[in-house]
């Protein structure tokens, strides 16, 4: 983390049934840096933190550990937003690997360029260049 760039102070949170998988996809496929592996029983991941190299970062681990509020967060069924200055760098690495694209990138009415694709597991991730409101 660069001086300059802040630590997250909100992360998105996911379940995975696979979650070495989707940290795979995560990284190699959307561009994100993995900047911590907590390894479970068995092989799972217990927790994992993943950066956005633009800014903020993402949660998640293996279903197995999932308990209480937290098992109400199932695989496959959340979205995230992501900004960042460079769709079509990442549309193309999504499009190289196969990767299920759910819309092809286009400016929205409010002005973002951006597309949506899923995970390993359905998740719905879009990256665009809307920042949000000031």
């Amino acid at each position: 983390m660069t001086e300059q760039q802040p630590h997250p102070t909100v992360w998105a949170a996911f379940r995975y049934d696979d979650a070495h998988a989707a940290i795979r996809h995560l990284v190699d496929v959307y561009g994100f840096r993995e900047a911590l592996v907590v390894p479970g029983e068995g092989g799972d991941v217990m927790h994992a933190e993943l950066r956005w190299p633009e800014g903020g970062g993402v949660m998640l681990g293996s279903t197995k550990y999932c308990d209480g509020k937290h098992d109400t967060i199932k695989p496959g069924g959340s979205g995230v937003c992501v900004a960042t200055d460079h769709v079509d760098a990442v549309y193309e690495r999504v499009v190289a690997a196969g990767a299920e694209v759910v819309d092809k990138p286009f400016t929205t009415d409010y002005g973002s360029y951006s597309f949506t694709a899923r995970d390993t597991e359905g998740n719905l991730w879009t990256f665009g260049t809307y920042r949000g409101a000031p």
